[in-house]
């Protein structure tokens, strides 16, 4: 028979937990603010961090954006046959990654890769505990190991982004005017006249700037806070991938609806 004040205990205890990591991954990100200017100054560990997340992410964002083109490409001109208006492809497959996939997508696959990675290598720092030796020796290890990788994803994100959609762009023009036919003219002049930088690019890289923090933040912490054990550091790879999908696709919403609320 399930005692009632055990699952009363429990809900409690696991309700306390999350307020606690909340609380500490709050603390956790104003450290990392107060120790950015340390890893600025030694820009060499910054554009080591850039490097490591974004350029290592290039093939599988660029062959991501690619596909995704392709697919808007071919179920966008589906769609707009029905009604006579195939020469807007380009508009369909611009505003649908500039606006959303674009940020959405590639925020999640640099998640998957980059993200995962940032998780791994700090947990393994961790549990062979040369975190403790950095604090030993004055060096502190959030400036030196966490900022650096923190602002490393945090400027890759929306350069990754940009790609992401440009690739898109050129899928969808690769299979609608090279393959089906659309006008090559048509799709390049719908999309310029219809894509507005203010409302649809900028927004976009809005979207990927708080994609980037909120993806970084959560890798780099969760490697810090994982347990110093092999089972530890793949529970904390694990928690960086369903927390920064979960994360991207809220922020995302909450974005999107005072986007258009501005918009309006």
């Amino acid at each position: 028979m399930i005692n009632p004040l055990n699952v009363l205990r429990k809900l409690g205890h696991a309700t306390v937990e999350r307020i606690w990591r909340l609380g500490f991954a709050a603390r956790f990100f104003v450290a990392i603010l107060m120790y950015s200017g340390t890893s600025f100054r030694r820009i060499h560990l910054t554009l080591r961090e850039i490097f490591f997340s974004g350029v290592l992410s290039l093939i599988i964002i660029l062959v991501s954006g690619l596909f995704v083109g392709l697919v808007l490409g071919l179920q966008g001109y589906e769609i707009l046959q029905r009604f006579g208006s195939t020469e807007a492809l380009g508009t369909l497959v611009a505003l649908s990654l500039s606006r959303e996939l674009g940020p959405v997508l590639a925020a999640i696959f640099f998640a998957s890769r980059a993200g995962t990675s940032v998780t791994a290598e700090i947990g393994l720092m961790k549990a062979t505990e040369q975190l403790r030796a950095m604090d030993m020796m004055a060096v502190d290890p959030i400036a030196r190991v966490v900022a650096p990788r923190f602002w490393g994803g945090v400027i890759a994100m929306p350069l990754l982004a940009a790609m992401f959609s440009a690739m898109g762009v050129l899928g969808g023009w690769l299979i609608g005017v090279v393959f089906i036919g659309v006008d090559d003219g048509a799709y390049w002049s719908q999309m310029q006249a219809s894509v507005e930088f203010r409302y649809d690019i900028w927004n976009g890289v809005i979207k990927s700037f708080v994609f980037g923090i909120a993806v970084s933040l959560i890798a780099v912490f969760e490697g810090y806070d994982s347990q110093p054990t092999a089972e530890g550091v793949s529970r904390a790879i694990t928690r960086t991938v369903v927390t920064s999908v979960l994360v991207v696709l809220a922020l995302d919403f909450v974005l999107t609806s005072f986007m258009f609320r501005g918009a309006a």
